[in-house]
């Protein structure tokens, strides 16, 4: 008989405990594949946690990559990051500028040109040019508009390092303005590895892992602390200053300044080699006064500010850095937010329905969480449509709209409304907040 009461007193408890996990799996589901991540202790700014084996490794190219990660490199081929640098000699479709309507101030020839950057919102021209002694490139003084099918005046120092160079392109080389970001290998060892953002570029040289897999790990940014994760991204994806302006001056950096982190390699601590572009509480041509970005490649100084960085959330709980499948141009929209936030959630929405979170009807603009927490607001050129979403994730408000200047979620769908009119709207949802 006490036999079978105890185990029926564990029949209960195991039962219990079942429908204790349902429960907590329905309420909190959604979450609980990154509680191991979000709980991390993370690293300090400076711990540096690169595989040992990379520490005197060489970059080899994304070829030798391929030999194992077949399914890896398949899916980064068709990505953008392997665009950010074409040759075209090997893809003369690669040039998407209308060279028919090329000003005849422009500085180059269709047949002078050896490479393409960029081609997505904008694309820039790059020549051979020998400057002091070495061999280099330099881009071209008119760029095409891909958004407004236009050629524009680009002037390579017209950017925070114009006190640094000459103003002339054709004295200013790509090796310290765009190789680093663009060219693996140009931004810690000095060398032209491969024409994009490879293998390498997130996850370091690889030399030694080619050799010997099993003994020389690389990096992997998915099994890494959260802040050298985010890192990886904010290499490139973060306006920065020279770290080497924080000893010296302009002056004596003249002709060799960086405009990416020069020696940074994945897993080393980003913070030693870039400074990221300073914010003061006023409006300048990178942002708006309230720390929002104006322009593309500000994502990270904004992700950097908040609450979902400081929770410990990456840039590739978003991203797939394989695919780029979460961009502009093929969003996941909503479904990405949704992989983490539901209703009834400790991180919300907190009211019983998306009518009551947003009160906009379900299927509208209203209460996509995108169209509101990432309104677009960053533009690629000046007179170019904005298509880059914030990264602040935090609700803009008309009031910020006031005051900054800066665009909000309201007017930028409503825009026969009025400022004052979203505000009273937000007050009367009792949305108001103490910004004012």
């Amino acid at each position: 008989m006490r036999k079978k009461i105890i185990n029926t007193l564990i029949a209960a408890s195991i039962a219990g405990l079942g429908l204790f996990g349902y429960f907590m799996y329905q309420k909190h589901g959604k979450i609980i594949p990154f509680v191991e991540q979000l709980s991390k202790n993370q690293v300090g700014d400076l711990a540096d946690i690169q595989p040992k084996s990379q520490k005197d490794a060489i970059y080899v190219g994304s070829q030798k990559c391929k030999k194992c990660h077949d399914d890896q490199f398949d899916q980064w081929s068709h990505s953008y990051h392997t665009k950010m640098i074409q040759d075209v000699k090997k893809d003369p479709l690669s040039i998407v500028g209308d060279f028919a309507t090329l000003p005849p101030e422009a500085s180059f020839k269709k047949e002078d040109i050896v490479y393409t950057i960029g081609s997505k919102f904008k694309q820039r021209y790059m020549m051979t040019q020998e400057i002091n002694g070495t061999q280099d490139f330099i881009v071209g003084n008119y760029q095409w508009n891909t958004q407004v099918k236009k050629w524009q005046p680009y002037s390579v120092t017209k950017d925070w390092y114009h006190d640094g160079f000459d103003e002339n392109n054709s004295k200013v080389g790509t090796s310290k303005t765009c190789d680093g970001c663009h060219f693996t290998g140009v931004m810690s060892q000095d060398t032209r590895t491969e024409p994009s953002v490879s293998c390498e570029a997130c996850h370091g040289p690889g030399s030694k892992h080619a050799e010997k897999p099993k003994e020389n790990e690389v990096y992997k940014a998915s099994n890494a602390d959260p802040k050298r994760a985010t890192e990886v991204c904010l290499q490139c994806h973060m306006r920065n200053r020279d770290k080497r302006l924080e000893a010296t001056d302009m002056h004596s950096l003249f002709g060799d300044v960086r405009d990416y982190p020069m020696g940074y390699e994945p897993g080393k601590p980003l913070n030693v080699y870039k400074t990221k572009a300073p914010f003061d509480g006023n409006d300048t041509d990178e942002f708006y006064a309230n720390g929002v970005g104006k322009k593309n490649r500000t994502q990270g100084n904004e992700f950097v500010k908040s609450m979902m960085y400081k929770h410990g959330i990456t840039c590739i709980n978003c991203h797939n850095p394989h695919q780029l499948d979460n961009t502009v141009e093929k969003p996941l929209g909503d479904a990405s937010c949704m992989k983490c936030h539901s209703f009834g959630s400790p991180i919300g929405p907190h009211q019983s329905s998306i009518e009551a979170h947003t009160h906009h009807k379900t299927d509208s603009k209203g209460s996509s969480c995108i169209e509101c927490h990432m309104p677009k607001i960053g533009k690629h050129l000046p007179s170019s449509p904005a298509t880059v979403r914030t990264h602040i994730f935090g609700f803009i408000t008309p009031a910020e709209t006031k005051k900054y200047k800066v665009p909000n979620a309201c007017t930028n769908c409503h825009q026969d409304k009025s400022l004052d009119w979203a505000d009273k709207s937000l007050s009367k949802w009792g949305m108001s907040q103490w910004t004012k």
